[in-house]
């Protein structure tokens, strides 16, 4: 797999913002309630999600802060998707979720800020922002290098690099971890169970 096999994400109606989260091992009812999520109701396509997705946005001033998540089964791995959000990358949901097993998650804003994290229980194993793919933490930043260059991200300088594949080799990037190709089909057709979620699980 490489970047080009996930050109299709460009001009999507999450690429100007999103979060997946990939959960090994746990059921979507499973990792919906290690983060404290309220299942509300399931929906049958991208789009349908998308709209539970907008008219549940924690706009300011809203007395209700939860944001909105649908999970999806695939593969022996959940997928919890946010539409402009950023939980799946947050210490706190990072920590519930894996518990146990192993978590992929990456997201990018409407500004074009992202981020990518794998973490093993609870031991974040690789964190980077794709547009600085160069710069990476964690207690194994430089496991995947090869593949990250395998797979489409250039790791050269600032001054140097060409960036403007990094969203897709981040998709690669996470299918050569969870073994998953995801496709434009099959978030379409997927059946979301849609949940609110609050950013810190169990109130910490």
């Amino acid at each position: 797999m490489n970047a080009h096999d996930y050109s299709w994400f460009d001009g999507t109606a999450l690429d100007y913002g999103y979060c997946m989260t990939f959960v090994q091992g746990l059921t979507p009812d499973e990792a919906l309630d290690r983060i404290d999520g309220e299942v509300l109701e399931r929906r049958a396509s991208l789009h349908s999600f998308i709209d539970f997705a907008d008219r549940n946005f924690p706009w300011p001033g809203q007395e209700d802060r939860r944001s909105a998540v649908g999970a999806v089964a695939l593969d022996g791995w959940s997928l919890l998707l946010e539409r402009n959000g950023f939980l799946g990358v947050t210490t706190a949901i990072l920590d519930s979720l894996s518990a146990g097993t192993q978590v992929v998650s990456h997201y990018k804003n409407v500004d074009g800020e992202d981020k990518f994290c794998w973490t093993v229980e609870g031991d974040v194993r690789l964190k980077f922002e794709p547009f600085l793919a160069d710069r990476r933490s964690g207690s194994d930043p430089d496991g995947l290098v090869e593949v990250m260059q395998q797979v489409g991200f250039d790791l050269r300088g600032l001054e140097e690099r060409d960036p403007s594949m990094r969203t897709a080799a981040t998709f690669a990037l996470t299918e050569n971890l969870t073994g998953i190709r995801l496709t434009q089909e099959a978030l379409d057709s997927a059946d979301y169970l849609c949940a609110k979620v609050p950013d810190k699980p169990g109130g910490r």
